[in-house]
């Protein structure tokens, strides 16, 4: 079995990391709070054996993906700012200064599908226990959760019917550029002209014409793909070209031949055929596209926030309450403790869990105690947490690909939230620490003035 290479080691010639940073630093404390050996125990079984180059150390790629979602970076925004930043060097395990990355960005996207979110949770794990240690959630606050679903948008484009159908024109022709296949013609032109004018005619209501031009295109992409079909069979390497052609094949058709009133999945973008249609019932935008996500935090009021103690991306656009069950599992599986009360909304009416009556559905009457009605109020709370998520932690706008980037993507949402509660209160400790040690060491002031 491979092991990870550790090259790193105090330079003779340069100051160590400790000699020019505060080491009171809330980031530097975290990761010295972090157990680093837990984390290199669950992630580090993606090593391979055999002959080939030593993986990176896995503090160092782990450091690197919760640095990434606690301050909302890119992969090439976050290598740059590793390089200038001594601190995000420190909590990933560097003893001296570097002025060049030990790694390739590529690393980053190999290692997040190598890990998946399996291994991914461990990350939001320690982060739930190091919360525990340093006294920001308690063991009561892990008894009482709420549960609550949002949407996870995918990075594509408003889809629509024309546009998907020039699009899915424009793959085809390239398909056939890349692979030595003579099309008859490859509308190219005239496809993009009438993409153009259904935009026009819909935003002058001259329906009739948009739709002459929508058919326009379909018949063209039908076109593309029996020219596709037919020069792909007469092909010497025709069952090697059959199966590159394949994927394309069915998405084209199915762009194709849907429509927007029929039932069914549909496909809303080629580079992403996983993308389904929700709606939430919000005004501002009622129908958004990407994948639905459970997440789940305690519905008390912890020192430290209200951390995320679950979250997972579920395809299918399941109902809500049949993905009850298994977010209450996936939180006792990440915290350890039995989970007494679960509040949800009144979209969980007719939920899956077997203890019905540790549920507690907004509006309920029945079975309430003064104490659970004051719970009930604080349902909302897990609100403002999904809105951070979203906009402090990469929620709202996933770049991964496929299904197990929707899933990656939104563990590690999880993780950089819980994260970024957690920085902020190890800077609050240390500032109470300072003023109680201040206050011992200072005089105090005479309560009398002389006369």
């Amino acid at each position: 079995m491979s092991q990870p290479r550790e090259e790193r080691q105090r330079d003779l010639f340069r100051p160590a990391l400790e000699a020019i940073i505060d080491m009171g630093h809330p980031l530097v404390r975290l990761g010295q709070r972090i157990d680093w050996g837990f984390i290199e125990r669950q992630l580090g079984g993606v090593y391979k054996p055999g002959s080939g180059q030593p993986p990176l150390p896995v503090r160092l790629m782990a450091g690197l993906l919760i640095l990434k979602h606690m301050h909302n970076l890119s992969d090439e925004a976050l290598c740059a700012r590793w390089l200038e930043n001594p601190y995000f060097q420190y909590f990933c395990g560097e003893l001296s200064f570097r002025h060049e990355l030990p790694f390739d960005r590529t690393s980053i996207t190999r290692w997040r599908q190598r890990l998946g979110e399996d291994r991914l949770t461990a990350l939001l794990q320690e982060s739930l226990r190091v919360a525990h240690d340093t006294g920001a959630l308690a063991p009561k606050d892990l008894e009482r959760v709420v549960v609550d679903t949002t949407v996870q948008p995918k990075n594509i484009t408003h889809p629509t019917d024309a546009r998907l159908t020039h699009k899915a024109i424009v793959k085809l022709v390239d398909f056939a550029k890349k692979n030595g296949i003579q099309l008859r013609q490859s509308y190219l032109r005239v496809a993009k002209r009438a993409a153009i004018m259904v935009g026009r005619y819909i935003h002058a209501h001259q329906f009739k014409r948009a739709n002459r031009q929508l058919k326009f295109l379909r018949v063209r992409l039908g076109r593309l793909i029996g020219d596709i079909n037919r020069k792909i069979d007469a092909h010497p390497d025709a069952s090697a070209l059959n199966k590159r052609f394949d994927p394309l094949r069915h998405l084209a058709i199915k762009v194709r031949f849907q429509d927007h009133k029929q039932r069914g999945q549909k496909v809303y973008a080629l580079h992403a055929p996983e993308v389904e249609c929700i709606g939430k019932g919000k005004a501002r935008t009622p129908y958004e596209f990407g994948c639905k996500v459970s997440v789940a935090v305690p519905v008390t009021r912890p020192k430290g926030g209200q951390f995320v103690l679950h979250a997972k991306a579920l395809h299918g656009n399941p109902f809500d309450g049949h993905t009850l069950r298994q977010a209450v599992d996936d939180v006792e599986r990440n915290t350890g403790v039995e989970v007494r009360r679960i509040h949800v909304d009144k979209g969980y009416r007719g939920h899956n869990e077997p203890n019905k009556f540790r549920v507690w559905i907004t509006g309920q009457v029945r079975r309430t105690t003064a104490s659970i009605k004051r719970e009930m109020k604080r349902r909302a709370a897990v609100e403002p947490v999904i809105g951070h998520l979203k906009a402090d932690c990469r929620m709202d706008r996933n770049f991964l690909k496929g299904r197990d980037g929707d899933r990656i993507n939104a563990v590690l949402a999880a993780v950089g939230f819980n994260f970024r509660l957690l920085v902020r209160w190890l800077a609050a400790l240390f500032a109470v620490l300072l003023a109680v040690l201040l206050a011992a060491l200072l005089p105090a002031p005479n309560a009398e003035k002389p006369a």
